[in-house]
């Protein structure tokens, strides 16, 4: 058969081509048996339906919605929190009839996802405020929600507490006696840096808030924290650096870490160095993500409620999206974060001989 088109499915059920058309685009409007015997006849002619990019040019969208990640997309596949994270986003906007479209920050020669892929509107997740592929997305006026982002007053936003959260953290090993405390966290450097202070205007906004709630509790306790600042990237980085950091004179008894990832790692370099948890080495992680009750001992941590986080940023983008000419001001989550004390802490170790001697 030639090309089948809307006039050809109408002419072999029967019906007009606006009934046909209505079949695939504006299903309300039909019977369901009337629509299943239209979408049976397309069928049966080998028609898959109206071209997407001339519906959405009739439309004036294109019915999908776009997150910008990192310049790697295979962290959204390979971390768990993120998983969970983009699974509730997709569960959202998916009861919305929407779609969902990864965009890498990076730029592969001509192609800018970011400038170049159709979209109605974006999630910005964890990314540079200086990145270019941000630039393209307020350059093209789409509508956008912020994840872990610092807080624009027009873009609607979902953080978590992660100042008080790090607080916590490192109250938590105070009150245990520790004194010597190291600090691990991610940064943009390509080499891992033992010792070097960051200037925290130039770390990722959840870093940045995580240091500094961590610094805020150790500099009023009086405490000069070890820190190791760890590229962002795989599980190997994050074990060499805890293993340069756990093998430094003066070692911290302690050691505050910016995800439980990077924990599980800091366990991992600390066990190789014959070091035991929590009796030589406390760690505390961020997130509360499944490894945290796997590993053993089990991670003392903060826990965040990354579902919730996701479901809140894809409401937020639903709803931008069926008022764009609302001019209601923002909206701004701060979602609460929680201490979550397991094995991986105890007091410092000579602070328990101490205690078993008297």
């Amino acid at each position: 058969m030639g090309n089948v088109t809307l006039q050809t499915i109408a002419d072999h059920v029967g019906v007009s081509r606006m009934t046909v058309s209505n079949a695939f685009s504006r299903p309300d409007q039909l019977s369901a048996e009337l629509r299943d015997r239209v979408l049976a006849a397309a069928t049966e002619l080998g028609y898959v339906g109206p071209d997407p990019r001339a519906r959405a040019l009739k439309r004036g969208n294109t019915g999908a919605v776009g997150v910008l990640l990192t310049k790697s997309l295979a962290y959204a596949f390979t971390d768990e929190v993120a998983m969970r994270f983009f699974g509730a986003i997709a569960e959202e906007v998916t009861s919305q009839g929407l779609a969902l479209t990864l965009l890498s920050a990076a730029e592969t020669g001509a192609h800018v996802p970011a400038r170049d892929v159709g979209m109605d509107g974006a999630l910005v997740y964890s990314c540079d405020p200086a990145s270019p592929a941000l630039g393209w997305l307020l350059k093209r006026q789409l509508p956008l929600v912020y994840i872990d982002q610092a807080e624009q007053s027009d873009i609607p936003s979902v953080n978590v507490d992660d100042f008080g959260g790090a607080s916590a953290a490192a109250r938590h090993v105070l009150d245990l006696g520790h004194r010597r405390v190291g600090l691990m966290y991610s940064a943009a450097d390509l080499e891992i840096a033992i010792d070097q202070s960051p200037d925290p205007s130039q770390l990722p906004h959840a870093v940045r808030q995580r240091y500094l709630g961590w610094k805020n509790e150790l500099d009023k306790a009086g405490v000069t924290a070890r820190t190791a600042a760890v590229p962002m990237g795989g599980r190997e980085q994050h074990y060499e650096a805890a293993r340069q950091l756990l093998s430094v004179g003066d070692r911290p008894t302690a050691v505050l870490c910016f995800s439980d990832v990077m924990a599980t790692e800091t366990v991992r370099a600390a066990h190789d160095l014959q070091l035991r948890v929590p009796e030589d080495l406390s760690v505390v992680g961020f997130d509360d993500s499944p490894v945290a009750v796997q590993l053993r001992p089990t991670l003392t941590t903060v826990r965040q409620d990354f579902a919730e986080k996701g479901r809140l940023a894809a409401r937020l983008m639903t709803d931008a999206l069926a008022n764009k000419a609302d001019s209601a001001p923002a909206r701004h989550y701060l979602l609460p974060t929680e201490l979550i004390v397991r094995e991986s802490t105890a007091p410092p170790h000579q602070q328990v001989s101490e205690r078993q001697a008297t």
